[in-house]
């Protein structure tokens, strides 16, 4: 049965995250809801329309957007190294790095997250100094209009659907309890996951930065996985605060590289120890944002078929588009 037959089901929703406990497998019916043509739990859709109703953007805002599993992590350190490089007074290799002492979901907010009936948007994001980084899930048809209107910049990037699958069912296995790898993958194919469908995320703002190219900069994890100086590089010219030369031959850029490398920052306590309830009310230990960041990971957890299977789904849904992995 496809997703669409399920919204009615799914508007009637209610079931929540049980504080301090696992929770039962996802189902359309217990877990998500189909809010606006995006499939959410319900605490997250009611954030989002919080967000909807209330966030004020600024001219100068950046968002770094991404499919959950996408490396957004990743992103989130990238951006803040970049963007803060001379801020804090040190280089960025200095022992007294931000990064260094703290997770980078931490240091850059989500912008639907935590639950925004709990944490209001203006204790969170108004007493940020501009231009603010900030992070978001939503895809591009649930951002608030004024976004795209103000002329926000916005950093996209994807990731290779059966790597975001596999991903995401060892994250979500963690608090949902008995979450096959069958039942993710035959949801996930009928589109259903959290912020899903994935190819409709995906489009929706490949085809806006087809349209407004210095607006919205489209990345893919597995080319800054290959090149990653040059794309952060590409990076820094977009939020519009680039190497210099003089930064370029010091190895500054390497830096960067370097501090916010996959093994530099799970080696880091403060990613590797502790934990935190920053998304859904259940303690998700820190060290569960660094699993392992490879590419082609999918070919341990797949069968031939199931490659096949979700291929083919991925290559109908991106026809016409020019968009591909």
């Amino acid at each position: 049965m496809s997703a669409g037959q399920h919204e009615s089901d799914d508007h009637d929703a209610t079931a929540a995250a049980e504080e301090g406990g696992t929770l039962p497998p996802p189902t359309r019916q217990g877990l998500w809801v189909l809010y606006r043509g995006c499939w959410l739990k319900p605490q997250t859709a009611e954030s989002v329309a919080v967000v909807q109703a209330q966030f004020e953007p600024r001219p100068d805002d950046v968002f770094l957007a991404t499919y959950p599993k996408c490396g957004t992590t990743w992103l989130k350190a990238l951006a803040f190294a970049v963007t803060n490089r001379l801020r804090h007074g040190h280089a960025v290799g200095d022992s007294g790095h931000p990064l260094l002492t703290n997770h980078p979901q931490h240091l850059v907010p989500f912008l639907e997250l935590p639950d925004r009936r709990l944490h209001p948007l203006a204790d969170d994001l108004d007493a940020l100094a501009s231009p603010r980084l900030l992070a978001t899930h939503m895809p591009l048809s649930l951002l608030a209009a004024r976004v795209g209107a103000l002329g926000c910049r916005v950093v996209y990037m994807c990731r290779e659907p059966k790597d975001v699958l596999v991903s995401y069912w060892h994250f979500a296995s963690k608090v949902h309890a008995d979450f096959s790898m069958d039942m993710a993958f035959e949801l996930f194919c009928d589109g259903v996951s959290s912020y899903g469908p994935i190819w409709d995320h995906n489009l929706g703002y490949w085809r806006q930065s087809m349209t407004e190219p210095r607006r919205i900069l489209f990345l893919k994890y597995e080319d800054m996985m290959a090149d990653p100086t040059s794309h952060v590089k590409m990076l820094a010219e977009f939020l519009r605060v680039p190497f210099s030369d003089d930064e370029v031959r010091r190895g500054v850029v390497e830096e960067v590289v370097d501090l916010c490398s996959f093994d530099k920052l799970k080696s880091l306590p403060v990613n590797s120890s502790g934990v935190s309830d920053r998304f859904v009310g259940v303690p998700i230990q820190n060290s569960s944002y660094f699993r392992t960041g490879r590419v082609g990971d999918w070919a341990t957890h797949f069968t031939q078929e199931m490659a096949e299977k979700l291929d083919a789904i991925v290559e109908e849904k991106f026809r016409g588009s020019g968009l591909g992995f």
